[in-house]
């Protein structure tokens, strides 16, 4: 039994919710997203609140269940307030900048990474070592924000690199010197 499926999803103001055949359509003031339902998850709207429900019982729609509830709500969410990733770069040398279409990543390589942003995606930079990402699909912010990490994730022994604001970084102890 899915407990989170079964939870109903409260509509917020200038939200407006479709379903076009298995396709869901979710409208609000930052944009529009569309999501596919799986089969044998149906959702019904009424009164400012939707409810995802399953057909049967079968072992593959309750695990889609969940699922589908918790997609829907973040596409409302999205479209209402949308989502934000907040990412900084900690070392000497290392920056950021945003160029045109792409974001330039200087962290120490021979080369400048060029990293594309997709459409739908608004990346910022500020003081050239803090990025914020910001979308109205979850998905999307959060992975954009884990590519960027990937180029240089943080190192244990300096804390170099990019990461999460408010992310810890567990240090290492250098090498000690024996006698």
């Amino acid at each position: 039994m899915s407990r989170v499926g079964l939870k109903p999803i409260s509509l917020p103001d200038k939200v407006a919710v479709k379903l076009d055949g298995r396709t869901v359509v979710v409208e609000g003031p930052k944009g529009k997203l569309d999501f596919n339902l799986p089969d044998g998850i149906n959702l019904s709207s009424e009164d400012g609140t939707v409810v995802v429900s399953r057909v049967t019982e079968l072992r593959q729609q309750r695990a889609l269940h969940g699922t589908a509830r918790s997609l829907v709500q973040n596409m409302i969410l999205g479209v209402s307030e949308g989502f934000t990733k907040n990412l900084e770069i900690q070392g000497v040398g290392l920056r950021a900048a945003v160029k045109g279409s792409d974001l330039d990543l200087s962290l120490g390589k021979s080369h400048p990474l060029l990293h594309p942003i997709p459409a739908g995606l608004t990346v910022t930079v500020a003081d050239n070592t803090k990025i914020k990402v910001e979308g109205i699909d979850k998905q999307l912010v959060g992975q954009f924000a884990a590519e960027v990490r990937a180029f240089y994730p943080p190192e244990p022994y300096k804390g170099k690199g990019v990461r999460y604001v408010g992310e810890h970084v567990r240090r290492k102890e250098g090498k000690s010197v024996g006698k």
